[in-house]
């Protein structure tokens, strides 16, 4: 019995001494600000850096997580690309109750002006425009100067006669915006129109999620259409759509393997093949433009 004693003491002072020496690698790793990410699909807990490394993929279940904009245009962009700035503005027709303080902080959160990033630079050596929307920022929805960014990198890439390249990740319409932000799919579907109408390429490349108004207008209008493996993508949600029809729907609707399937996309690309596979689709396409030869 005093053995037994004993021994049951000896165990809890050494689960006494594990709890301390976790409490103090949790006090270290907070007071050095080390982050931690939790996949979506498998649950796996992945130091923030190892994830950065491995482009946001999950070393576990392969899922691949939803990415920041510049990190995006680090992993598909040629060095010395360059980020078309746009000055900070605020946009609120309707004053909508704490829009501009959302904004705001959405600014501080994400280190962007909107939801998108415009650019200009070349993939394995061939010259693109390509935007990439961030669902950092209230879910990369979709606004007015969000509109206005993306219709503006359709315009000047018609300009030159470049290519563009789109990476969505959206809600869909900016619901704070109300009439205004619905107007942006005329408004970037008119953009694209006169690009394409010059003979330009358009590819897009639908990440998770692409939802809503963006799916309804320029992410589905590319010439070549796209997606990374897992990408929710679909108008609107599936529980609304299962409530409208009285049906149930299958367990992978609205996912970027469904959607090939039925027609919907041309391929499904791995994040870690992107800039590889844009980079010989635009090299495919490459052609002179007047006596300026594009490279």
């Amino acid at each position: 019995m005093d053995y037994f004693k004993l021994n049951t003491d000896v165990f809890k002072k050494v689960k006494q001494l594990r709890e301390r020496r976790d409490r103090k690698i949790v006090r270290n790793l907070v007071k050095n600000q080390i982050e931690f990410l939790q996949c979506n699909k498998c649950g796996n807990t992945i130091l923030k850096s190892d994830l950065e490394y491995n482009q946001f993929i999950c070393p576990k279940c392969k899922n691949h997580l939803r990415m920041p904009a510049e990190d995006r245009l680090n992993l598909i962009m040629d060095e010395g690309y360059t980020i078309i700035e746009d000055e900070d503005k605020t946009y609120n027709p309707l004053e909508f109750a704490d829009y501009e303080r959302k904004l705001k902080s959405a600014r501080e959160k994400s280190e962007l002006n909107e939801a998108v990033l415009i650019s200009k630079g070349s993939i394995n050596g061939n010259q693109c425009y390509c935007f990439v929307m961030d669902s950092r920022f209230l879910m990369g929805s979709m606004g007015v100067y969000v509109g206005e960014k993306i219709s503006r990198c359709f315009e000047l890439a018609t300009r030159d006669g470049l290519p563009v390249i789109s990476f969505s990740a959206s809600g869909g319409a900016r619901m704070q915006e109300g009439i205004f932000s619905l107007m942006q799919m005329a408004r970037t579907t008119f953009a694209l129109r006169n690009h394409s109408e010059e003979g330009n390429l358009y590819i897009s490349v639908m990440t998770d999620p692409t939802t809503g108004g963006v799916t309804a207008s320029f992410a589905s209008l590319g010439d070549i259409i796209i997606a990374e493996p897992g990408a929710l993508i679909g108008f609107t949600g599936r529980r609304v759509i299962e409530q409208t029809i009285k049906e149930n729907l299958p367990e992978e609707f609205q996912s970027a393997e469904y959607l090939l399937e039925h027609g919907f996309l041309d391929d499904i690309v791995h994040r870690k093949e992107l800039k590889e596979y844009l980079g010989l689709i635009l090299k495919y396409h490459r052609r002179d433009y007047g006596n300026k030869v594009v490279i």
